[in-house]
């Protein structure tokens, strides 16, 4: 039996998937939560193989909490059910740690199926990015900027893009205020950019047009 944890903080999508799963005959759920800082206490607490877990969380985000399963948790496998374009975030997340990428658009079985494929040991991505991935093939210059982003850029971009100062970031990723300037600068020259706030308004343009 695969023991699940589930992660959102839309609390209709926790006890959807609670209620999908309920009849399964091979995922348990052990429980849910609504923040990153919350996966970590749980799974401190009790046993769990997989976290389904949105990319998107209060308190600790996606990324960084990927960082942190590897380090610390690394026989917990980790999938990201998110409803952001899988064409931006999912080599990252995989580069980060995440052992599969689903879309929220996808329907149960589909979810049923990459939990059974990272359970056995394999990476879960939808078949049009695997594709994109064996061939190289570019989907437009939009989501080739994304996929030529750092872990740790693609992590600060969002944080900026959702309103976090520079101090605030740096508390959440636990680096210096200066090493987040230093990215920032660095984001800056890739999307041709001088402000801040031309530099989030070119990424949430990226990123719309990356999903079309």
């Amino acid at each position: 039996m695969i023991k699940l944890l589930i992660a959102d903080h839309h609390p209709i999508i926790r006890k959807g998937l609670e209620l999908l799963f309920s009849a399964s005959s091979n995922i348990q759920i052990m429980g849910s939560v609504d923040d990153g800082e919350a996966i970590v206490d749980f799974i401190k607490k009790v046993p769990v193989d997989i976290i389904l877990t949105e990319i998107d969380l209060p308190k600790l985000n996606g990324l960084t909490l990927l960082r942190i399963l590897k380090n610390e948790y690394p026989n917990i496998k980790t999938i990201i059910f998110s409803g952001q374009p899988e064409e931006v975030y999912a080599i990252n997340a995989i580069k980060a740690g995440a052992s599969g990428y689903v879309s929220k658009t996808v329907n149960i079985i589909t979810i049923n199926e990459a939990i059974l494929k990272v359970n056995d040991g394999g990476i879960y991505l939808s078949d049009e990015i695997t594709k994109q991935l064996n061939l190289g093939k570019k989907v437009n210059r939009s989501g080739n900027f994304y996929k030529k982003l750092s872990t740790r850029e693609a992590e600060v971009l969002k944080l900026l893009c959702v309103g976090k100062k520079n101090k605030e970031v740096a508390k959440e990723l636990n680096v210096n205020e200066k090493t987040v300037s230093t990215y920032k600068a660095r984001l800056m020259k890739k999307l041709k950019v001088n402000n801040l706030v031309d530099l989030v308004a070119q990424a949430k343009l990226a990123e719309s047009q990356s999903s079309i």
